[in-house]
């Protein structure tokens, strides 16, 4: 076992330099530093701050909110569950899940199991990995004896009660292996809304591309609550670079009426939509008429003139949100993201525009980032 407090943080395998770069930000924001472990293709950091102070931390999450980390909770570990040399057919995990969980909020801040206990879910979570895949079913087979374990305890609430107890920390209990776990706690707004922060998200029919799934994915990580309010049927909306149409789908199937942008060809049911119109121009060049309510923007290019264009967009008053990807470079991923985001804020600012600026890299993205930025009404 190795002495916690941690931030244990999951991110896309292969980018664990970038998810330790957030984490970086955030320490820097709450005045300490980090002992960070961080093997390339994991799918998890785990930071070990030199001081922890939990309403420190909240306020620094709302200044450096991360780019790369999908999902971060507070905790301990690796705690080995058991020996995996001296097992002998199926180990027990529930009864050393369930004295790790009770230790917990003695051994994580704010150090008080009365402010922890009861928890509002149970999330059993893996590496997003191949290797975390071959444990999937070792959380489904906890799932409910584990559950049963800790509510007995009081440690977790019972399914319709939590909102009613006021109870807010989730649980988690990530599996580094089969033996090995870090547990511990997440609180709104900074914890993710889903388990290893990946939405489940189903493919829908009619789709000409898995694109579309990105899409959807930055509705709902971005837009949370607000999608039916700011993305009303009627809305106009431009699609930069949309063939296949992938975007221009999810666009169409709220009932917004769309400018495909592209000089390639839509693909499936999108081609024939009334709500479409597919125009056969360069999507770095072409400009509205008139403003709209949306754009969005995948067009393969570098990052740096994606971020002008749609920082121009913004600016100029052209469209009110968008949605656009940066596809990444090999090297110094993080410093080029950063970059981008310094190119559209300073040019809102120039243009004296009050906006929200959100960048992620989503579970459907890639080698790239997805941002959401939108001129402030207020």
């Amino acid at each position: 076992m190795t002495a916690g407090p941690a931030l244990v943080a999951h991110c896309r395998a292969g980018f664990e330099a970038e998810a330790a770069a957030d984490l970086a930000e955030i320490a820097q924001a709450a005045a300490t530093t980090l002992a960070v472990d961080s093997p390339r293709g994991r799918g998890f950091v785990v930071a070990r701050p030199a001081h922890f102070d939990s309403a420190r931390l909240r306020r620094a999450l709302d200044r450096a909110s991360p780019i790369f980390v999908r999902s971060l909770f507070v905790g301990s570990g690796p705690h080995a569950l058991f020996d995996p040399a001296g097992v002998k057919g199926r180990p027990d995990r529930v009864a050393p899940l369930r004295s790790l969980v009770a230790a917990l909020g003695a051994d994580v801040p704010p150090r008080s199991p009365t402010r922890l206990l009861p928890f509002a879910d149970l999330w059993l979570e893996t590496p997003d990995t191949n290797e975390g895949k071959e444990l999937s079913g070792v959380c489904r087979a906890l799932a409910v004896p584990l559950g049963d374990a800790l509510r007995a305890s009081g440690a977790l609430a019972e399914r319709d009660a939590a909102a009613e107890s006021g109870a807010r920390a989730r649980l988690h209990v990530l599996f580094a292996d089969g033996a090995h776990v870090y547990v511990g706690t997440s609180e709104p707004p900074w914890g993710s809304r889903w388990p290893m922060g990946i939405p489940r998200l189903r493919m829908p029919r009619g789709a000409p591309s898995r694109s579309a799934l990105k899409l959807a994915e930055a509705f709902v990580t971005f837009l949370g609550d607000a999608e039916p309010e700011l993305l009303r049927p009627g809305m106009r909306a431009v699609d930069l670079g949309a063939a296949p149409g992938g975007w221009t789908w999810q666009l169409a199937h709220r009932g917004l009426r769309v400018t495909a942008v592209d000089n390639g060809p839509l693909k499936g049911e999108v081609r024939d939509d009334p709500l479409v119109t597919h125009l056969r121009a360069d999507g770095l060049s072409w400009v509205p008429k008139r403003p709209v309510d949306w754009l969005v923007c995948d067009i393969v290019w570098q990052p740096a003139t994606i971020a002008s264009l749609v920082a121009r967009w913004i600016g100029e008053g052209r469209a009110r949100h968008a949605v656009f990807n940066l596809k990444l470079p090999m090297r110094k991923r993080y410093d080029e993201v950063r970059r981008c985001e310094a190119i559209v804020r300073d040019a809102l600012a120039k243009a004296r525009v009050k906006h929200t600026l959100v960048l992620r890299q989503l579970y459907h993205d890639r080698e790239e980032v997805t941002g959401y930025v939108a001129r402030s009404t207020g």
